[in-house]
């Protein structure tokens, strides 16, 4: 896997809803990143740094501001290297290090029972922490990303994740009304707690895949036909 490609997937993805962006900064972040994470790897095998620049993508895909995609690419280093929050800070300003510095406290978060009264207080918690959005916005997008990419831990490491994925941060997307976070976070907890019955549905839907996209294709046809 190659970060540079990706890194310039993600440029030309910020540029299509923010032209104004200020790339020489997003550039040194992405350089931070790659030079602090350099001699880590994923489960899969894959370089560190994919996975940051992979939460900056999916921040980029709801078009979220360029603050926002600088703390997703640097989102890990505070945590995971030797870079330090000062750093952060005098390069990047008070804002990003704040949001990097949230992220890092919510990492630290133990999710250790399906009670519904433990479940509640840890999405308070998690509110409660994130004196800006963005900080719940990165996190998010951090575990859609960890949930993507499930496949390599252990099966009980899948079912605690999908768990605390399905009873944690979906509904926390649910309340912001990030639905095709929510919804993406939902399906994959679904398919590694219950693998059989997301089997089952996907088989079915697949199945009427095909008939609904006939029926929306003669719609479509028939709208065109009126409003010419």
């Amino acid at each position: 896997i190659n970060a540079d490609f990706i890194y310039k997937k993600l440029i030309k993805k910020i540029k299509s809803y923010n032209p104004g962006i200020d790339e020489e900064l997003i550039h040194k972040a992405y350089q931070i990143s790659k030079k602090y994470h350099k001699d880590q790897y994923r489960k899969s095998g894959e370089p560190f740094v994919v996975h940051p620049l992979e939460v900056a993508g999916i921040l980029a895909d709801i078009e979220l501001d360029q603050v926002s995609i600088i703390s997703a690419i640097l989102h890990d280093v505070i945590e995971d290297t030797d870079y330090s929050l000062e750093m952060a800070k005098k390069e990047f300003g008070q804002k990003i290090a704040n949001i990097i510095n949230g992220v890092t406290k919510l990492d630290k978060i133990v999710f250790d029972s399906k009670e519904e009264q433990q479940v509640n207080n840890i999405r308070k918690m998690i509110i409660a922490m994130s004196e800006d959005v963005r900080i719940i916005l990165v996190k998010l997008a951090d575990r859609l990303h960890n949930m993507r990419t499930l496949q390599p831990l252990d099966e009980e490491k899948r079912r605690i994740n999908s768990m605390e994925t399905l009873e944690v941060y979906a509904p926390i997307a649910h309340r912001l009304g990030i639905y095709q976070i929510k919804s993406e976070l939902e399906d994959l907890s679904f398919k590694y707690l219950y693998p059989r019955e997301y089997i089952k549905i996907k088989d079915t839907f697949d199945e009427k895949l095909g008939e609904r996209k006939l029926l929306i294709d003669e719609a479509i046809k028939i709208i065109n036909r009126k409003l010419k």
